[in-house]
């Protein structure tokens, strides 16, 4: 039997970073081929980690966090002849987004490794549906990256899964019950989300980026809010910056809870799904009476927030913090108790922390693995500013301190609903428009699964340009990576411990 994790609060790492001013957190600027190349260079890898990277007709940007300044960086390089440098050998996470911005615009990045398309599948009715030439679409076979060694077999699952699940493909190169390799295919759930922000207003901008990935439509909208916010120059009313973030984290404990019951119910454990479940079930009750909609769709826009907090919803959450408390107790040691469920938890699906920095990985996925970072402490942004809660951070990396890392934020999350609660500030809900009708602005937020960018270029109040970037594209290729050399029977736990998104990655 593995060796069973008790968890030990004092082994919690904390980070906390002092605030810096909201104007210097990322910075813009255009940059020559040669000084895109040298982002590349050995003292550059060291200091940057890759924070995203997107196109444009003709011109391609890439987002670096320097963590220990911290800022964000974002660089332009004008592309005329559809092509650039490629930084997939320095950053390996941009390999997936150089090959998504050439199926969406035809910028093809050079001397990559990996060329073959990634979200065209050969079903639309063009080819580089936002660039300046539009080919004749043209359907190739898919060919996965080949595995040498005696013995071996394949097994596909999906794209068409068990039960009601978006769609991705898995190919497992077996060597007996394990696993040489394993490689995704995903792009499935591409519903042309970049397309149809362009030439839209900014408040219809809100509404698309509410529905990009269902289960974080809280944490798009409040991204998109905030990054339209910042290009236009608008200030949100503190009363609605703060019930935001009262929406954020119920969002971020109905998550939490659903996978954390999930995970256990994988390993055989139906016992925590159901009171997951219930739990899960009564935190959408409570936005439901709180903000009239479970998900809290529409409810953030640019310039505030739609519906206020009445009396009775402040005592629906005050009603369910304290059953969630006791219940979490309940939970804690129900979970560390059981040896069979640690048998299968621990040690399991193991990410080491040099693969989570490389690859940036955010949320609960990074923290498991040591790598302190959350966007909420690193860029504070209001009301996050002002108060006060710790980040878990472990060490192990299996699966267990995910679901450790998850329990540990679920408290956090109570202790911030406490003080949202008790320091709510009064006012109004809204901050009409600037006259400023033009501008770029960059935002992040810390969803449930992670660090979460915004793009967004407006232009005459109308968007030209917003790119969203979901914490999911730096954890799949490390879902692969952690599964190589497991048994096939670990790879549901595996994944439900990662819980990446389809939908807010295939856009």
């Amino acid at each position: 039997m593995k060796k069973r994790l008790i968890f030990d609060p004092s082994s919690l790492e904390r980070t906390l970073i002092e605030p810096i001013e909201k104007e210097k957190f990322w910075s813009f600027n255009e940059i020559n081929k040669e000084q895109w190349v040298a982002l590349c260079g050995e003292p550059m890898k060291t200091k940057y980690s890759l924070f995203g990277l997107w196109g444009s007709a003709q011109k391609i940007d890439v987002a670096l966090l320097d963590e220990m300044e911290p800022k964000i960086h974002v660089f332009e390089l004008k592309c005329p002849e559809g092509k650039f440098p490629s930084i997939a050998k320095a950053y390996p996470a941009a390999i997936r987004l150089e090959r998504a911005a050439y199926d969406l615009f035809g910028l093809k990045a050079e001397g990559s490794f990996d060329n073959r398309p990634w979200l065209d599948h050969g079903k639309w009715s063009v080819r580089f549906p936002l660039g300046d030439v539009h080919p004749s679409a043209e359907e190739k076979p898919y060919i996965f990256f080949p595995t040498k060694g005696e013995s071996l077999h394949q097994i596909p699952v999906g794209p068409v899964h068990a039960g009601i699940i978006e769609p991705g493909h898995f190919r497992f190169t077996m060597a007996g019950e394990i696993v040489v390799r394993m490689e995704e295919r995903l792009g499935y759930t591409h519903k042309g989300i970049e397309s149809l922000f362009l030439d839209q207003p900014i408040e219809r901008g809100a509404e698309i980026a509410g529905r990009i990935s269902g289960d974080s439509t809280v944490a798009y909208a409040y991204g998109y809010a905030l990054a339209a916010e910042e290009a236009l120059g608008i200030v949100p009313p503190p009363r609605a910056s703060w019930l935001r973030a009262l929406m954020a984290e119920l969002e971020r404990m109905a998550n939490h809870f659903g996978d954390i019951g999930a995970i256990c119910n994988d390993a055989a454990f139906p016992r925590i799904l159901s009171r997951c479940a219930i739990l899960r079930e009564k935190i959408l009750r409570s936005a439901q009476c709180c903000f009239g909609h479970r998900l809290m769709m529409d409810r953030i826009v640019p310039g505030g927030v739609k519906e206020d907090l009445q009396a009775e919803g402040a005592k629906a959450i005050q009603e369910l913090i304290k059953e969630i408390r006791e219940e979490i107790s309940c939970l804690k040691d129900f979970y560390d108790s059981k040896n069979s469920l640690q048998d299968r938890m621990v040690g399991t699906g193991i990410l080491n922390k040099e693969r989570a920095k490389l690859f940036a990985a955010g949320g609960f996925i990074g923290r498991a693995s040591g790598r302190h970072f959350d966007v909420r402490k690193f860029f504070p942004y209001c009301p996050y500013d002002q108060l006060s809660f710790d980040v878990p951070v472990l060490e192990d990396g299996d699966v267990n301190a995910r679901v450790w890392i998850r329990i540990l934020e679920i408290e956090q999350s109570i202790k911030l609903l406490e003080q949202i609660l008790e320091g709510l500030p009064l006012g109004s809900l809204y901050q009409d428009g600037s006259d400023r009708e033009s501008g770029k602005g960059l935002a992040v937020v810390e969803s449930f699964r992670g660090d979460l960018l915004i793009w967004v270029e407006i232009d005459k109040k109308k968007i030209s340009r917003c790119h969203p970037r979901d914490p999911s594209w730096f954890q799949w290729p490390l879902l692969e990576e952690v599964i190589s050399g497991a048994i096939v029977a670990d790879f549901p736990l595996c994944n439900k411990s990662f819980n990446c998104s389809y939908s807010g990655h295939d856009l």
